[in-house]
């Protein structure tokens, strides 16, 4: 298969952690472009926008989209207009139509859309999804706990409409809790906070309902200082199953379960992404699944609103 040539929508903290040393890694994929308004990459095409880019080098192959969300939609249309397959960074959109329209306008330009949720293919999702099989759910926890001033240092647009707040972070484990649960799940409650100054939330405690009737409580905060705290249990009619450390560890009634390494080393986290991502193309197929999209959505739609102190960058 010929070298994917790529070209990336925006510069910011994730693309310089993960896509473009994971790019640059990857036999699969040659990175020849960028765009970003604020932000370079040595060795390769700079351009201001994704139309200057798509005009600028007209032989590329792919588009991965790692914008702020807001701009996923008109970026992701532009480029599958042009005849590029897109690679599309969490969360999605700002809308769940605008997803949805990104996937009929993939199909009806025969150009892969991969619509990632970069956790489910963390090493312990697919183990964590055999295990619970066939098992019924009876209760259920989620913690997903983090410092923004850490992982979102000055990302103005997460605090704005349609830039998710807490759940940019709390929509993985909604990604992971809907692909290993064996049954559907719904938001029965959910209490938002606002910082007054935001328009977004800072923390949210929703409970989620499996078809069944189980419960599953979950904690999402965005001012939780010291180690990050990732993790998702299950207690069923077979056994307590616990996920921590972003699905890394996996834990049955309270023992670790131990499992070979990859067989390409260490763990990088969006290198399977990419193989995945390659694996569509030359499939001529796409990948979208807009679950975590929708009970986010769902999350704002039946939950209670209460406003709390302005968010400060910088902690006092």
């Amino acid at each position: 298969m010929a070298t994917i040539r790529v070209g990336l929508v925006g510069v910011g903290k994730i693309a310089r952690d993960q896509h473009i040393p994971v790019l640059r890694a990857s036999p699969l994929f040659e990175l020849v472009a960028c765009a970003s308004r604020h932000g370079r990459v040595d060795g390769i095409f700079n351009f201001p926008t994704v139309e200057e880019m798509l005009v600028g080098c007209p032989l590329l192959d792919a588009v991965v989209i790692c914008s702020q969300p807001q701009m996923h939609y008109e970026c992701a249309r532009d480029a599958l207009l042009a005849g590029k397959h897109v690679f599309l960074e969490k969360p999605p959109c700002a809308t769940t139509a605008q997803l949805d329209h990104l996937a009929a306008l993939a199909r009806a330009e025969k150009r892969t859309l991969y619509q990632t949720w970069h956790l489910r293919r963390a090493p312990r999702v697919d183990d964590a999804l055999r295990w619970l099989a066939g098992k019924k759910i009876i209760s259920g926890r989620i913690a997903w706990k983090e410092d923004v001033r850490t992982w979102h240092p000055g990302q103005t647009w997460i605090w704005q409409a349609g830039g998710y707040g807490v759940f940019d972070p709390g929509i993985n484990a909604i990604s992971i809790l809907t692909k290993i649960l064996p049954e559907a799940v719904f938001v029965e409650k959910a209490d938002l906070a606002f910082p007054s100054n935001c328009d977004s939330p800072i923390t949210a405690d929703l409970v989620f309902r499996t078809e069944s009737g189980a419960q599953i409580p979950a904690a999402f905060d965005f001012l939780y200082l010291g180690e990050p705290a990732w993790d998702i249990e299950l207690v069923t009619d077979g056994g307590t199953l616990k996920l921590s450390f972003a699905a890394t560890v996996l834990s049955i009634d309270g023992k670790q379960r131990d499992y070979p390494p990859p067989e390409d080393g260490e763990y990088v986290e969006y290198a399977p992404l990419y193989r995945r991502f390659a694996e569509l193309i030359a499939e001529g197929t796409s990948e979208v699944d807009a679950t975590p999209f929708r009970l986010v959505a769902d999350a704002f739609l039946v939950g209670t609103r209460r406003t709390v102190a302005p968010f400060k960058e910088w902690a006092s």
